[in-house]
């Protein structure tokens, strides 16, 4: 027994800081990292700026996903999706939790303001801040906790981009525009698919508040501006012809996906649609990224 401890407190305490989130998010760091250094030559202090950028980004998001866990501990035991997580078991305590997100922020803000710059610091604490507080206290609260959230879920690739130009411009300000319209037709898929347990715990979730078929039109919203945002990369010339068709292809099977919603009335189908929806806007996002840190190599 005393041999499988150790491993297994260690996988919880990694469990807290979200593994998945944070892959995700990194996916977006490196994106914004190769987009700011698309016309820069690989060299060795370019490799060490990005070893520095992805290492600080992960404890920073690390840290604010710990946060998160330890507000919601008292809901999610009650949702099938987070009822085993560590803390909401007891199997971590909430101040050890709270010590190591501690750890972790002050290291990662440490990374990005000393090895890479002081505006990838600012942009990772405002990140931390929206996502460990702002979005987590407003979740119980507020309809639109979901767009609150989105402010923090758009920050890796503007770390990655300012890691390497050290300004917040217009290609930063794209960036940030699409990763923020990106997340609404991700999360409500989700909310959709999970509305029975939101309201279960009293969480205001948009399907909850208004209803499936407004839920579906914000879906659709949100998704134009996202697709939107993706071509204009192209259009103010950031990225070359290769990601203009590929974003094009992949841009209008996400519109497709989210129109498709309108043809189904039962809440049997839309709910068995939201569940293909928030899969398929993972798969969408990844291919997005993977595009835009290759790109550049080919424009």
């Amino acid at each position: 027994m005393g041999e499988n401890a150790a491993p297994s407190i260690l996988k919880d305490y990694i469990q807290i800081t979200k593994p998945g989130i944070i892959f995700s998010n990194l996916l977006g760091t490196i994106a914004g990292f190769c987009i700011g250094a698309r016309n820069l030559s690989s060299s060795l202090s370019l490799w060490e700026l990005f070893f520095w950028t992805v290492l600080g980004t992960i404890f920073v998001i690390g840290s604010s996903a710990i946060v998160n866990n330890v507000y919601d501990a008292d809901i999610d035991k009650y949702m099938e999706r987070t009822k085993n997580r560590p803390i909401t078991n007891g199997r971590i305590s909430k101040r050890n939790a709270i010590f190591m997100s501690i750890v972790l922020i002050v290291i990662g803000e440490a990374i990005l303001g000393f090895m890479v710059n002081p505006i990838a610091a600012l942009i990772g604490f405002i990140g931390f801040v929206f996502y460990g507080f702002v979005y987590t206290m407003s979740k119980r609260v507020t309809v639109v906790n979901t767009e609150i959230g989105c402010i923090s879920g758009a920050t890796p690739p503007i770390i990655g981009y300012t890691a390497v130009t050290g300004h917040f411009d217009l290609i930063a300000l794209l960036l940030f525009v699409f990763m923020f319209a990106w997340q609404p037709p991700h999360f409500f898929a989700l909310a959709m698919k999970r509305a029975e347990e939101y309201k279960s715990v009293n969480v205001p979730m948009l399907p909850n508040e208004v209803g499936f078929k407004q839920t579906k039109v914000h879906i659709l919203i949100y998704t134009v501006f996202a697709v939107a945002a993706s071509l204009l990369l192209y259009f103010f010339n950031v990225l070359g012809i290769w990601y203009l068709i590929v974003a094009g292809i992949l841009g209008a099977v996400f519109l497709y996906r989210a129109m498709q919603s309108f043809k189904y009335k039962e809440k049997e189908t839309e709910i068995a649609w939201s569940g293909k929806m928030f899969k398929f806007s993972i798969m969408y996002l990844t291919l997005m990224f993977v595009t835009m840190m290759f790109a550049p190599i080919f424009s």
